[in-house]
């Protein structure tokens, strides 16, 4: 296909600071929850959820759990250095695998206060860890990159125990503020199981272990899939070429279970959150990428959905190719990254509808869902400010049926 053009302004909107929520509710299910359905809006109660949702619905929700990822040092002059784990680059760039490494470790960071840090001079903290402490050491490796070795003085701690022990939630940077002792549980969904994400899927933010026991009652499935959200969420779009905007990279879990579960709800699936549909509209071109025998590896660079094809795939044969493949090679587990562009023009192949917050104006997030509404995307934003709903990531809900013809 070819890619259109698009003017980012069309996508901008007001949205004053007083609409953005600070703080989370007292209770995860009371916050309101728009519904867009064949182009009609309701306001309800996100309480209300298994009551919209129809009871062969397949629900995909990411699993992943936000890790501390801001660590603080005080240099000895008193200079604070503050760094922000971004991804991991050694001895292992699969999180998993990183998180329970014992032994030095290098990940690509943001770093605060960059120039007091001086080349060669290492960096020294103390952690308080299960009644003694540990000495947390960090070495800036490369300026350039930004890459910053870790090491430890007790080789049966894990880094994910090193980085719960001494950093901080890392907040998004619109919240202004820092954070608090509630937010080490509130900026963690109930169902958060893998560390690795740098930043929370929001929309799930709303779940309870009551909303579940409904759902499950109604005879509604569920489905897990891992995406560790990277800092790059955040990022705004700065390119007058909007598909120039260089997409983070995220990196994708899916077990087989999971894939078979969607093939056999094909049709019925709801994302929760917009990390849950970049991974199931990325599997699907992943199986596009079998199929044309375009390589092996799950790597979905921004346009490639948007490669002209005399035709694509049905989403039943993508998905087979993948189990085909699992099957073929003994895999329970597949892991790759995904830096997938969903924006107006692009035809969702798996995904029905979705729960999901309110958005950043000009942002990738809202381009995706301006995909899903179409031009209806200004009312439901316009009708949710009007209607005082919390913006962002402590905020509100919708749902949101895809409105593609």
């Amino acid at each position: 296909m070819q890619i259109p053009a698009i003017d980012l302004r069309e996508y901008e909107y007001t949205l004053p600071q007083e609409k953005i929520a600070k703080h989370p509710l007292a209770k995860r299910d009371a916050s309101k929850l728009l519904q867009y359905k064949e182009g009609e809006i309701s306001h309800l109660n996100f309480s209300n959820i298994p009551d919209l949702l129809p009871a062969e619905t397949l629900l995909v929700y990411n699993d992943t759990k936000v890790i501390p990822a801001r660590l603080i040092f005080q240099r000895e002059t008193g200079a604070r250095i503050e760094i922000f784990l971004l991804q991991p680059t050694s001895p292992t760039t699969v999180i998993p695998e990183i998180m329970l490494a014992k032994h030095p470790v290098i990940w690509e960071t943001m770093i605060g206060n960059a120039k007091k840090w001086k080349d060669g001079e290492v960096l020294k903290g103390l952690i308080p860890f299960k009644g003694d402490t540990i000495i947390l050491h960090a070495k800036l490796i490369d300026r350039e990159t930004r890459k910053v070795e870790f090491s430890w003085d007790n080789a049966e701690v894990a880094f994910v125990d090193v980085v719960e022990a001494s950093g901080e939630v890392p907040l998004p940077p619109y919240l202004n503020r820092k954070p608090i002792e509630e937010d080490k549980s509130r900026y963690q969904t109930v169902y958060s199981e893998k560390e690795g994400a740098v930043a929370a899927p929001t929309a799930g933010l709303h779940f309870t272990p009551e909303i579940f026991e409904q759902l499950r009652a109604k005879g509604i499935k569920e489905a897990q899939v891992t995406l560790h959200v990277s800092a790059g969420t955040f990022q705004p779009i700065k390119s007058s070429q909007v598909t120039e905007h260089p997409m983070h990279s995220e990196q994708i879990h899916v077990n087989r279970e999971t894939i078979e579960k969607i093939l056999s709800h094909l049709g019925k699936v709801v994302a929760v959150g917009t990390t849950s549909v970049r991974t199931l509209e990325s599997l699907y071109w992943y199986g596009v990428k079998l199929l044309e025998g375009k390589g092996e590896d799950l790597k979905i660079e921004k346009l490639f959905p948007y490669v002209s094809r005399e035709s694509v795939p049905s989403a039943q044969e993508a998905y087979e190719a993948i189990v085909n493949y699992m099957k073929k090679h003994g895999l329970q587990t597949i892991m790759g990254t995904t830096e997938i562009f969903i924006f107006p023009g692009y035809k969702f192949k798996i995904v029905q509808g979705l729960i999901t917050n309110f958005h950043q104006p000009g942002s990738t997030l809202i381009l995706l869902i301006a995909t899903i509404l179409g031009e209806d995307w200004k009312r439901v934003y316009g009708e949710a400010l009007a209607s005082d709903y919390r913006f962002l990531s402590y905020g509100d809900s919708s749902l949101l049926w895809i409105n593609q013809r």
